[in-house]
């Protein structure tokens, strides 16, 4: 890790000249250029007075920030099929069980219905894509076709039934992952 460099990112996300950051921490802006160009090492001291000036600390600065990824493609996905109950899963986005949403496709053949989901604590939200579905809540049943949507709390059991004549595909999208 180069600190220098590190600094001067940091002090210019946060607008700073080097006079500025030098007046705030009591130092030269000679030893703050050439700390930045990596010409001399701050003591721990001033490199906490440093940090401190520019809203972070050691542990953050040190911290290696992990590549997120962004973007999928369909080399991501995953892929499960339920052939007795008509049905397949595809998870979009690789290991989503860790974030706060797990975002899905699922593909129902008609007459075929996804698996009960037991009552739990979070929400769902689906959309159609194609065909119509039946969303069934409880003793509750809703009748959802191309384009329509559904958002609830998962306070009750809840499934997706195909009682059409073509295959229905689902966007839906489950917080906390439940899939």
């Amino acid at each position: 890790m180069k600190i220098g460099e590190r600094i001067r990112d940091l002090r210019t996300r946060n607008y700073l000249t080097q006079e500025e950051l030098a007046d705030r921490c009591e130092l030269t802006k000679g030893f703050i250029s050439q700390l930045e160009r990596e010409l001399t090492s701050p003591s721990i001291a001033t490199l906490v007075d440093i940090l401190d000036a520019l809203g972070t600390n050691l542990r953050e600065f040190f911290t290696e920030d992990e590549e997120e990824q962004v973007v999928f493609s369909s080399e991501d996905t995953f892929m499960k099929t339920d052939e007795e109950r008509g049905y397949s899963i595809t998870w979009l986005i690789p290991n989503a069980q860790k974030n706060s949403m797990e975002p899905i496709l699922a593909e129902i053949l008609p007459g075929g219905e996804t698996k009960e989901d037991s009552p739990h604590e979070g929400e769902e939200f689906g959309y159609i894509l194609s065909g119509s579905v039946e969303l069934i809540r409880g003793r509750e049943v809703q009748r959802l076709e191309k384009g329509d949507s559904f958002y609830f709390k998962s306070r009750s059991g809840h499934r997706v039934k195909n009682s059409g004549k073509k295959n229905a595909v689902v966007i839906w999208v489950s917080s906390p992952p439940s899939f």
